[in-house]
């Protein structure tokens, strides 16, 4: 018996170990995977854009859009509330599964899991609104289409949540002036203070935006990291409009 309840406490203490083993190791892996991934695709609809087919001009160009930003992705909303089934303003993986699968995405459980903790920023095993605007916007990119779009179908969406998602990519390419699919400081500074001497911002709302979009502090900014801001500047939750 005793040798029994021994061998009980060792195993218990082994599946914790793997368990910590599991997200100190493998799954930052999946982080860089996800990121690399998200720079090569950006890269690829950078170097496939001319530049005379990207609308903004000036970060003021992209202020005036907010209303716009903010009307679609408050459309993603009502999805989010649909499978939100048991209504804690929270999705967990399995509702994910169910609504990604419903949209008719061709993505793997795995894969979901994956974008799942990827998304999940405060690790409360949830994902909340902002979290899902951010995670259906990067499945968007990611996933393989079977036509010759350049991107994935929302079946159950609207078309204007999908024209806010490649109008936010448009926002991005325009502050990628390197094209690396990701952005530095010197992008947003150039960015920020293009096309008209009036627009020029001053330097300390400069560095506070890209400071704001750094969460690692490493100098360079992912998609997914300027995703995560660009919506809390938009203010989608607010009724007010917010500028940049």
């Amino acid at each position: 018996m005793k040798d029994s309840q021994g061998t009980s406490v060792l195993k218990s203490l082994y599946d914790k170990a793997q368990d910590i083993i599991c997200c100190h190791v493998l799954l930052p892996n999946t982080y860089k995977r996800l990121d690399t991934k998200l720079e090569r695709k950006m890269m690829e609809i950078k170097k496939s854009t001319s530049a005379h087919h990207i609308n903004f001009k000036s970060i003021d160009s992209i202020i005036m859009k907010f209303p716009q930003f903010r009307d679609g992705l408050k459309e993603i909303r009502q999805v989010f509330e649909k499978y939100d089934e048991d209504s804690n303003g929270t999705i967990d993986n399995d509702e994910l599964k169910k609504c990604l699968h419903a949209l008719e995405f061709s993505v793997k459980d795995d894969e979901i899991d994956d974008l799942f903790l990827y998304c999940d920023m405060d690790e409360n095993e949830g994902i909340q609104f902002k979290e899902f605007i951010v995670l259906l916007c990067l499945n968007y990119l990611l996933t393989d289409s079977s036509t010759s779009s350049s991107h994935a179908t929302l079946k159950m969406c609207s078309p204007k949540i999908e024209a806010t998602f490649n109008t936010i990519v448009e926002v991005f390419l325009f502050l990628d002036k390197t094209g690396d699919g990701k952005l530095n400081r010197k992008d947003v500074v150039k960015a920020l203070n293009e096309a008209s001497p009036k627009e020029k911002s001053p330097s300390h709302i400069t560095r506070t935006r890209f400071k704001e979009m750094d969460w690692d502090k490493n100098g360079k900014v992912s998609f997914k990291e300027f995703l995560f801001s660009f919506i809390s500047w938009v203010g989608v939750d607010c009724d007010e409009d917010e500028g940049i």
